[in-house]
């Protein structure tokens, strides 16, 4: 597994080298987006809508608008040494709790844990305690620029992070609209509900389920493309350097045109006519 992060998780006295891994992957199906005439796929391009220009990686600043087009510039060494300033830190579990503490809704990501060089005995220690005494560890780590409030936890034999929200993070339940307080509800209506969710219930086994829009959609596309109906983008034709060179010689022409002064036509005065 790609290593993403190395650093140190303590609880008390005890540290632990550690290396990070994404314990999840994003396996939707990516689309392409193509121009429907000539087939080719979409270009988006960075541009500035003042100087329309567009803009490379270096022409980029990051900054921070605090109120409507009035900005704070952060340069990227200001990011830099602030992120490895608090990357440098250990990871220190703040407290225990248990699991059924927190509410499935301030969990976000997984990753696994394993131990680095030299921390395998610290390793198995804090797994052994986690799973004798049956808590979890909180604490704060640093992941892509972004201070994260994590779990700490062993799942099947592996000390996993889970990075959960911050309680500000997490939206009032409150404002969620047209959620009815009370209704009243028929008892034969509730037993039967009940009845369904018993029937219903069994043990959670995660291999029992597939995402089936993604498994169709990729039929299609298979079934498709063994049926030959496929398209290939057309390639932007290669400059041509005669082509270039009379586009250049017209437009210096059309320019040269354009800035050359315009002459003024003389006032003739008419000839007076002589009398015979």
């Amino acid at each position: 597994m790609h290593t993403m992060w190395k650093g140190t998780i303590s609880f008390g006295l005890v540290s632990i080298p550690v290396k990070m891994h994404a314990a999840t992957e994003n396996k939707d199906v990516k689309l392409r987006q193509l121009h429907k005439e000539c087939q080719s796929p979409i270009k988006y391009e960075k541009v500035c809508p003042v100087c329309d220009v567009e803009l490379k990686n270096e022409d980029i600043v990051k900054a921070y608008e605090y109120t409507k087009n009035k900005f704070v510039v952060l340069d990227d060494e200001d990011l830099e040494n602030l992120r490895k300033e608090q990357e440098d830190k250990a990871v220190e579990i703040i407290d225990f709790v248990s699991l059924e503490d927190i509410d499935p809704i301030y969990f976000e990501k997984s990753y696994y844990l394993s131990p680095n060089e030299g921390g395998g005995k610290a390793y198995g220690l804090l797994r052994r305690a986690l799973e004798d005494t049956g808590k979890i560890g909180i604490a704060k780590i640093i992941i892509r620029q972004k201070e994260q409030l994590a779990v700490i936890r062993v799942y099947k034999n592996t000390i996993v992070v889970e990075t959960i929200h911050y309680p500000d993070e997490v939206r009032n339940v409150a404002d969620v609209p047209n959620v009815p307080e009370e209704v009243k509800i028929v008892k034969k209506e509730l037993d039967v509900a009940k009845m369904l969710i018993e029937q219903l219930t069994t043990s959670f086994d995660p291999e029992k389920y597939q995402d089936d829009y993604r498994t169709a959609l990729l039929e299609l596309i298979e079934e498709r493309k063994n049926n030959a109906e496929t398209t290939t983008a057309k390639e932007k034709p290669s400059p041509d350097n005669v082509t270039n060179l009379m586009d250049a010689l017209q437009a210096s022409l059309d320019r040269a045109k354009k800035d050359k002064p315009k002459q003024t036509k003389r006032k003739t005065t008419p000839k007076k006519k002589v009398a015979t």
